[in-house]
């Protein structure tokens, strides 16, 4: 045995250069995986406790050989997350209600003038249905005999000319007999005799039954005032009259001299163009100021001779008493291109008076869609609009009315616009339709139609805030001549000059208004902003801090995917081999001999190593095999 030599190279730096080789293919395994995943769950908490920037999360690695240390702050972490996460909570329920943050501004400029609608507050005794009002009204005068022993002076009425119209006369006297006005007691309407002991005149109450039309149903309308009594029941009998008319415009009797006998605005005469002349069933002749969009008034100054101003008269000349108790003229502010509700935002002027009206513009803008309910333009409501204006919540919940009344009742209401293919209401035509009326405004009042639900707010308004100031007009040093100027230029020759006339001045208060608007409160950016500042609070971490415990999702996930998939493979490793066939099969047993280990393979998971090249072996294996020799 001699020694075998390797080669010129010395024995040692061979040595040093196969480690350096070995240890280079080491650094290459290493690098070898593009994705790498922890072996264990325990593996992957410890790198992200170790290395994440959250605080608090290292002391679970730093504290593990003090286990009552790693309790206490497992305990605090998680308790900080769960409180952080209900602060989530709280932000996001507060984002999804969509609150709004209300501002107010401030703003001056030019403004128009509102559109002022006067009404004389007395039906007129129009002329196409003259000789029915003196029927209804000498009904009216047996009744009001009859129950309260009253002789009502109907001495202007001429009696007579009423017999010519028997027809007329015995309809209309048939079917007000068929709802007379009748004594309530104890909860009973019963038609009791004129001078019956029996009734305490005290304990009356003053009402109608309404039938259905078969008379197996009836409604019971009663009033403790026996005035409102009257007056309603006349009402309806009235409304039936007007209903009546084919023709709507032959009420159209505008009397606009004799009503209006001064009109001024900013200091000029007013002129026909500046108004528009409408009946209302129960206000008579109403006329609407600047309501012609095409030349609206408009204000540069405040004050009241920057205004409206009228002196209107409010003698009741021809009128009828038994539907109207009071005197004067009723006046409404509102927007162009919105009719006017007398019966809601209207008010009265006394006689004698001079009213000053003074406003103040207000603008209202609400945010639609997930921050309200409003709606722009009505289109999205699911109520028809019957008025030739634009959507208002009051015309909304009108027309629902109206629309209501003509599918159960079949007819519409007279005080209402008339729907396409319907028609008004007439106890000539439509017997029972005063039943169907008053049980549908109960069930309407009471919201079972719906209306008030179904009819939303719109998200653009204007309102205008009153206030009212009153003083005798004319003065007594100069009622004489005022009254001499008026009787010789509008003939304004009446008895009782101070209860004939009236003066109305509408000007604005302020050349300010007020525009209150919406923004939303609560924004994505705020959400955001909230979000960090309790991140901060409770971990102090950034953005970054949660891509980390995002990976840590994803980690976890893939190595409960592996590890699954792991431990299925093995369970199928671990199933029983299929048996052996029957027979002297030389070929089956001939295959079965060289996979002998198949039935049994393992799936060997370990790092892939590159195998070292010829050269580094056979230098290395010759540097051993030297060593050896």
């Amino acid at each position: 045995g001699g020694s075998v030599k390797t080669g010129k190279m010395p024995e040692g730096e061979k040595t040093r250069e196969c480690k350096q080789e070995e240890e280079q293919q080491q650094k290459e395994e290493k690098r070898e995986g593009l994705i790498e995943f922890y072996s264990s769950y325990q593996e992957l908490f410890q790198f992200f406790c170790s290395n994440t920037t959250i605080h608090g999360a290292i002391r679970l690695v730093c504290s593990k050989k003090n286990k009552m240390k790693t309790a206490f702050w497992s305990v605090l972490f998680f308790l900080t997350f769960g409180l952080m996460y209900w602060q989530f909570g709280i932000l996001y329920r507060e984002y999804f209600s969509y609150p709004v943050n209300l501002n107010l501004n401030l703003n001056s400029d030019r403004l128009t003038f509102p559109a002022v609608t006067l009404c004389t507050l007395n039906p007129y005794r129009y002329s196409a249905i003259r000789k029915k009002l003196d029927k209804l009204d000498q009904i009216t005068h047996q009744t009001l005999l009859d129950l309260y022993d009253y002789n009502m002076s109907l001495a202007r009425r001429d009696w007579s000319t009423l017999s010519t119209r028997k027809r007329s006369s015995r309809s209309l006297l048939h079917h007000v007999q068929r709802y007379p006005l009748l004594r309530q007691k104890r909860d009973n309407l019963v038609n009791l005799p004129e001078n019956s002991p029996s009734v305490d005149k005290n304990d009356w109450k003053i009402g109608f039954v309404l039938c259905s039309e078969n008379n197996k149903d009836c409604f019971h309308q009663a009033y403790s005032s026996g005035v409102d009594a009257v007056r309603e029941w006349y009402s309806f009998h009235y409304i039936n009259i007007l209903a009546q008319m084919p023709d709507a415009k032959a009420l159209d009797e505008s009397d606009f001299e004799n009503f209006i006998y001064s009109c001024r605005f900013n200091e000029a005469t007013c002129d026909k163009a500046n108004y528009t002349h409408f009946h209302h069933p129960l206000y008579g002749n109403c006329y609407t100021f600047n309501d012609n969009s095409s030349s609206l008034w408009t204000s540069s100054l405040p004050g009241i001779n920057n205004g409206l101003s009228l002196v209107v008269r409010t003698e009741q000349n021809d009128f009828i008493p038994l539907l109207s108790t009071v005197t004067g003229a009723r006046v409404m502010v509102h927007d162009q291109n919105e009719p006017a509700f007398m019966d809601d935002g209207g008010f009265n002027v006394r006689p004698g008076i001079e009213t000053s009206i003074s406003m103040r513009k207000e603008m209202t803008v609400r945010l639609g869609g997930s921050y309200s309910d409003c709606t722009e333009d009505g289109s999205d409501v699911p109520v028809q609009n019957l008025y030739s204006s634009r959507y208002t919540e009051q015309v909304c919940i009108r027309s629902c009315f109206q629309l209501n009344m003509v599918e159960r009742c079949g007819c519409a209401y007279y005080f209402y616009p008339l729907p396409a293919g319907a028609e008004y209401c007439d106890y000539m035509k439509h017997v029972a339709w005063g039943y169907c009326y008053y049980k549908l405004l109960a069930e309407f009042k009471a919201d079972v139609l719906g209306c008030f639900h179904k009819c939303r707010k719109p998200c653009k308004m204007t309102e205008y805030q009153l206030s009212a100031g009153y003083s005798r007009w004319p003065s007594a040093v100069s009622e004489d001549w005022v009254f001499y100027v008026l009787s010789q230029q509008n003939k304004y020759n009446i008895t009782s000059k101070r209860n004939g006339i009236a003066k109305v001045n509408i000007f604005f208060e302020e050349w300010n208004y007020k525009t209150n608007g919406e923004s939303p409160a609560f924004t994505v950016v705020t959400l955001l902003s909230q979000l960090g500042n309790q991140w901060s609070l409770w971990f102090g971490s950034s953005v970054l801090s949660v891509m980390e415990i995002a990976e840590l999702i994803l980690d976890f996930i893939a190595i409960t995917f592996i590890l699954a998939l792991r431990w299925f493979r093995f369970r199928q490793q671990l199933s029983p081999p299929a048996p052996p066939q029957s027979g002297h099969n030389n070929t089956a047993f001939q295959d079965e001999v060289p996979g002998l280990s198949a039935p049994h393979r393992f799936t060997v998971e370990a790092v892939v190593t590159m195998l070292p090249s010829y050269n580094s072996l056979e230098s290395c294996g010759l540097s051993r095999d030297g060593e050896v020799g």
